[in-house]
């Protein structure tokens, strides 16, 4: 399993965001630029982040983008699940699906995935956007 670009750079721009919140609304180019990210494709990424309400735009002259919460409120876990959906690791996880066998009843793994799948959601939950603007 890998983390895609989705969530990479949708963190990153998060905490451009939040580390330049001090200086007003922080334009995309700006974004793209310190981070290296193709501004078209942050776009698609910040649109995600708005729409579930993590930031907000500012618009006219020293327009941009601002936090639409507070950082401590603002988790790695919400985030993800913002820009890819579910974290579940297996479609038979902790939303009562099935991987299409049709002998879940004696699925001997799906007790690993619904741990892992658990403890992924508790360590990303744990991390606030707060915390990696400290660093």
């Amino acid at each position: 399993m890998k983390i895609s670009t989705r969530t990479r750079y949708g963190l990153k721009a998060m905490i451009d965001i939040a580390e330049n919140e001090g200086c007003g609304a922080v334009s995309l180019g700006a974004i793209a630029e310190r981070n290296g990210i193709s501004e078209n494709y942050l776009e698609q990424l910040i649109a995600a982040l708005k729409k579930a309400g993590f930031v907000k735009s500012v618009r006219g002259a020293g327009g941009g983008y601002r936090l639409g919460k507070a950082p401590e409120d603002i988790t790695v876990l919400r985030l993800m699940e913002a820009l890819e959906g579910s974290l579940d690791l297996v479609e038979c996880g902790e939303n009562g699906g099935s991987c299409g066998s049709g002998d879940c009843l004696g699925c001997n793994t799906k007790e690993v995935w619904r741990r892992l799948s658990t403890n992924l959601k508790e360590t990303a939950g744990a991390i606030t956007l707060k915390e990696l603007c400290s660093r």
